[in-house]
């Protein structure tokens, strides 16, 4: 993995993270009154499991990108920055736009973009596609938890 790389992969995933941040406020009165399931994970556990995993993103990017040249290596860049506008996206239509179910068809979107980003990684770098299965996991928690919220609140 080269340095330069690693810096472009680190720099979107930190814009990625910024603009979801932006638009992600749990302490706004829309959100607190949402019914969540009781094994939803306290707010503070959020940005703690997603610095590394934005961490590994980005590692995972690089080692990728690194590994590929040509046709092979626009196709991962694509998947790439569609997998991060698609991660951006579900913040800012549950959290911005206020539309939980809608943000669950997104990320049933952003889900088929995890399981076409593993692969390509995995297949240029074994290590990057490993890098990439605790994100995978993670949103298919979420896509759960969102699944959850939004039958919780089907009359509102």
């Amino acid at each position: 993995m080269r340095l330069p790389t690693l810096v472009k992969t680190a720099a979107a995933v930190t814009v990625t993270a910024a603009a979801g941040t932006a638009v992600n406020d749990t302490s706004n009165g829309w959100y607190r009154r949402l019914r969540k399931p009781s094994w939803q994970p306290p707010p503070v556990a959020f940005p703690l499991v997603w610095t590394p995993l934005y961490a590994l993103i980005a590692v995972a990017g690089a080692r990728a990108l690194d590994r590929t040249s040509g046709a092979e290596r626009a196709a991962f860049t694509r998947a790439y920055a569609l997998n991060l506008a698609l991660n951006f996206g579900w913040s800012a239509l549950f959290f911005k736009a206020r539309r939980p179910t809608v943000a669950l068809a997104e990320i049933a979107a952003l889900n088929a973009s995890n399981v076409a980003l593993i692969r390509r990684a995995a297949h240029a770098d074994t290590a990057a596609g490993a890098a990439l299965a605790p994100y995978v996991a993670w949103t298919l928690f979420a896509t759960v938890l969102n699944g959850a919220i939004v039958r919780l609140n089907r009359d509102r």
